[in-house]
């Protein structure tokens, strides 16, 4: 008999509800290790829609992935940084692209 597995909080489904949410992997890519403006993130991400940029963007914020700063010159002006959570998804965002890269390469 197969051993079952148990769902709830494994350390593996923790991540993937930290990754998984469609733009989340795009929008860690796209702040990597510079400060972004919203503006940047949405000519980086010209598929995404503000709306949704937004609400992905406070949620990434809430888990600690990334920052948000208003710009101390420009009251109007808002900077995303990751975070050292989020910049220690870099190397595995990387790892998931590469895989993507082979995965379609042999279809």
């Amino acid at each position: 008999m197969a051993k079952t597995i148990e769902q709830k909080n494994t350390p593996c489904n923790t991540v993937l509800k930290v990754i998984g949410d469609y733009w989340t992997i795009s929008i860690i890519q796209a702040i990597g290790k510079n400060k972004r403006r919203f503006c940047e993130l949405e000519r980086l991400l010209p598929d995404s829609n503000p709306v949704t940029l937004t609400s992905r963007l406070k949620k990434m914020e809430a888990m600690d992935l990334l920052t948000r700063t208003k710009s101390p010159n420009d009251k109007i002006s808002v900077m995303y940084t990751l975070t050292a959570q989020g910049k220690a998804l870099l190397p595995i965002v990387t790892r998931i692209e590469k895989f993507a890269e082979g995965y379609h390469a042999g279809k």
